[in-house]
């Protein structure tokens, strides 16, 4: 399995955090390591994440979600 390590930038909302999970959950990846910071009105996190799956199914998805500000892969 390959892993991948994703940076979020997303608005802070009650539902933001478990909207990103389902999608992640859903597109098939598993959450290895979550760590979470939110400051004023934005939650940064970063994910790991692993999978068989290619990421860019995944990027496709948490880009396409309201709350999403920015994305990247390290």
């Amino acid at each position: 399995m390959k892993t991948y390590d994703l940076t979020i930038q997303a608005n802070k909302r009650p539902e933001t955090l478990e909207r990103l999970l389902r999608v992640i959950r859903h597109r098939g990846f598993e959450v290895i390591a979550l760590q979470t910071q939110t400051e004023n009105d934005t939650i940064s996190l970063k994910i790991k994440v692993q999978s068989e799956r290619a990421i860019g199914l995944l990027f496709n998805q948490l880009a396409k979600l309201p709350d999403v500000v920015s994305l990247g892969e390290k």
